[in-house]
């Protein structure tokens, strides 16, 4: 243990609810190897050349509670900063950069953070921590060529990573911690994880010796060694945990090939491992495509796209009917009629299309809470990001949340209002049409309306376990309108049939003829 350097980075979790990096809460700064906020750069020196090893910091300054502290933050001076760290690493052999947030949960200005990594071999991460066993292998590789290697948490399941620079060609593995053997082949080195410029590529095909790492609570036994399906015998002991087996790499110069290495140790626990590999440096392997799609997407810019548009939409088919001609309906109505008419309704009467304006605006511009956005410290909460204690912090998460508001609750809202004030024009109450014998047609709407509505409920008390009883009160777009919308219910049911004037007229001419 005397042996090893130790380098940690902070994650969303030493970043939760710490109003400032010198505050006692800051447990990181005290319990860390490092001691240290902030990016850092350590050079790992030998006698055949120098290895860069950069921290990655993007926890928000302040960190606020959750799950506004899902997305990291890196500004315009912490750019600069790795600007120069990455400099500093040009004259190493391997740069490998380290950090929580995997690059898609990183808000970075211009030119981005993968375009500052860009010249190391890899940037190992964590965060989305296999989407919880969804994705057990969360790799990719960078437009110039950086691998990107998230792993699976070490609280809950406890995985972990070993890489070896072999000749200076990188391999790691992904293992589960008490599982033995542990095994690493080095050389060959994997295809899908090559990386043509970073590494030495050609040194594989002049290379001796298939190269292995094997370690254990026990003695390794034996290792065995086969490439499609061909076997080679046993590695030998080098020295260490290093195993190696005469080969010739030139039988293998055409195409691609599978090495599978079987260890046993004097326990009798086995442990195989295998992948494909060749030694031509003209062919590759593709990456997950969904992997390369959590890893490679900008989920903040997404998020913050879709939030848009689905406000513009709806701004936009709300406006347009305000000021469209009156619906005339010359054949029996569809189900696309009968909509497009509820609409027409919804949008030419003030009460109801000034609440649906006001609300989608509002839930764009408007402060959703105020509250204790970290314990002890007051702030407000917008769609577009937080002020606490002076300081901004951009939206990331709260576009999400934004969508969540939209498409379950405030969307659905002004369908089920324009569902209603259907119904009465078609002459009903809400006694009535409730006794119309349509059952299956009217109770599932207002079920699931009921639904919705207990989740908004729902979001009244999460927003009061986590920010606290004064956020309740003052949140326009949680508790504000959990108790209008029951008010705005009921007065669609009990408004004056006159109000609905011209649009009854055209349905029952219709449906009388």
């Amino acid at each position: 243990m005397e042996k090893t350097k130790w380098l940690d980075i902070k994650g969303n979790h030493d970043a939760y609810n710490i109003p400032s990096l010198e505050s006692i809460s800051n447990y990181y700064r005290k319990y860390s190897a490092v001691r240290k906020d902030g990016s850092f750069h350590y050079v790992h020196r030998t006698p055949f050349g120098n290895y860069s090893f950069i921290s990655l910091d993007a926890t928000p300054n302040p960190g606020p509670k959750r799950p506004y502290n899902f997305f990291g933050i890196v500004n315009e001076e912490q750019m600069n900063e790795l600007l120069l760290l990455a400099k500093e690493s040009n004259q190493s052999n391997h740069t490998i950069w380290f950090g929580h947030y995997t690059t898609s949960t990183i808000l970075s200005p211009s030119p981005g953070i993968r375009t500052i990594m860009s010249s190391a071999t890899a940037y190992l991460c964590g965060h989305l921590h296999t989407l919880g066993g969804l994705m057990p292998v969360l790799h990719t590789r960078h437009l110039h060529g950086t691998l990107e290697l998230e792993v699976g948490d070490w609280k809950d399941n406890r995985r972990y990573r070993i890489f070896a620079f072999d000749h200076d060609l990188f391999s790691f593995a992904d293992l589960t911690f008490g599982k033995w053997p542990v095994v690493l082949i080095t050389n060959p080195k994997p295809l899908l994880y090559t990386c043509a410029g970073h590494e030495p590529l050609e040194r594989l095909l002049h290379s001796t010796h298939i190269r292995i790492l094997a370690f254990s609570v026990s003695s390794i036994a034996f290792i065995t060694v086969k490439i499609d399906g061909v076997n080679l015998g046993h590695a030998t002991h080098l020295s260490g945990p290093i195993f190696i087996l005469k080969w010739n790499p030139r039988t293998y110069s055409n195409g691609t090939h599978d090495i599978e290495v079987t260890v046993q140790d004097s326990a009798g626990r086995i442990k195989r491992a295998h992948h494909t590999f060749s030694v031509q440096e003209n062919i590759h392997l593709a990456f997950d495509p969904l992997a390369s799609f959590v890893l490679l997407t900008d989920h903040c810019l997404l998020g913050r796209v879709l939030f848009v548009l689905i406000v513009l939409i709806q701004l936009a088919i709300l406006i347009t009917y305000r000021y469209l001609a009156y619906p005339e309906l010359k054949e029996p109505p569809g189900f696309m009629k009968l909509t497009s008419f509820s609409l027409h309704v919804l949008s030419k009467i003030n009460t109801f299309y000034y609440f649906v304006l006001l609300l989608t605006v509002y839930t764009v511009l408007g402060p959703w809470f105020f509250g204790e956005i970290i314990d002890g410290k007051l702030g407000y909460c917008f769609s577009f990001g937080m002020f606490v204690d002076g300081h901004f912090l951009q939206g990331s998460l709260t576009f999400i949340s934004g969508i969540l508001q939209l498409v379950f609750f405030n969307i659905p809202l002004m369908a089920y209002l324009c569902w209603s004030l259907l119904q009465r024009c078609f002459g009903h109450s809400l006694r009535s049409h409730l006794h119309q014998g349509k059952y299956l047609k009217t109770v599932p709407v207002h079920l699931l309306m009921l639904l919705l509505y207990i989740w908004q409920v729902y979001s009244c008390y999460f927003l009061q376990v986590t920010y606290g009883t004064l956020a309740v009160f003052f949140s326009p777009l949680r508790t504000w309108l959990t108790l209008l919308t029951p008010v705005l219910v009921r007065r669609v049911w009990t408004l004056n049939s006159a109000a609905f004037g011209t649009f009854m007229v055209q349905l029952k001419s219709h449906l009388s003829s």
